[in-house]
């Protein structure tokens, strides 16, 4: 398996790798795994961390259950809102969660694919590895071209001080 690093001036926490048509992005977070479960999990959570740093996250949907669907709507001033929205695949608290995970861009399209985001304590601390799948090369450097790896990386800072807070 060959893996190039993206580096996108993310944290020393973040890595980001690109093998074919996947991508995947790793991070350990300073606290516990029920409490990032959490975070992933509570609408009423998503919108204090989802998204760039600047943009208002609204949840127009959630229901975190296998079948269950899911939408957000990100709103920035500087750009036209991008709506991100999926179906879970798979729930098993508080260890992984597999969805479909896509987004609408202007000039794009529908973007995205699978997604296994996996949660494993280590000590008090949660690393999430979560695993891109996109489909097609195309796809792929479709996504990065809109700077989805940037806002990743921004959207993980946000979620690690939200976390920070309690």
């Amino acid at each position: 398996m060959t893996a190039t690093r993206i580096d996108r001036g993310s944290t020393d926490t973040t890595t980001v790798y690109s093998d074919g048509t996947d991508l995947v992005y790793e991070r350990t977070f300073d606290a516990p795994r029920e409490q990032v479960w959490k975070a992933f999990t509570d609408p009423e959570l998503i919108p204090r961390w989802w998204g760039p740093h600047g943009t208002t996250t609204t949840v127009v949907e959630m229901d975190v259950r296998p079948g269950g669907t899911w939408r957000y709507v990100s709103s920035a001033p500087d750009r036209n809102d991008v709506t991100f929205y999926g179906e879970y695949l798979e729930i098993e608290p508080p260890e992984r969660i597999r969805w479909t995970f896509m987004f609408d861009v202007e000039g794009l399209g529908a973007q995205g694919g699978s997604e296994t985001m996996t949660l494993e304590a280590i000590g008090g601390k949660t690393k999430i590895t979560a695993l891109s799948h996109m489909g097609s090369i195309e796809t792929l450097e479709g996504a990065l071209a809109t700077g989805m790896v940037g806002g990743a990386i921004e959207t993980w800072d946000r979620l690690e001080a939200m976390l920070a807070e309690g």
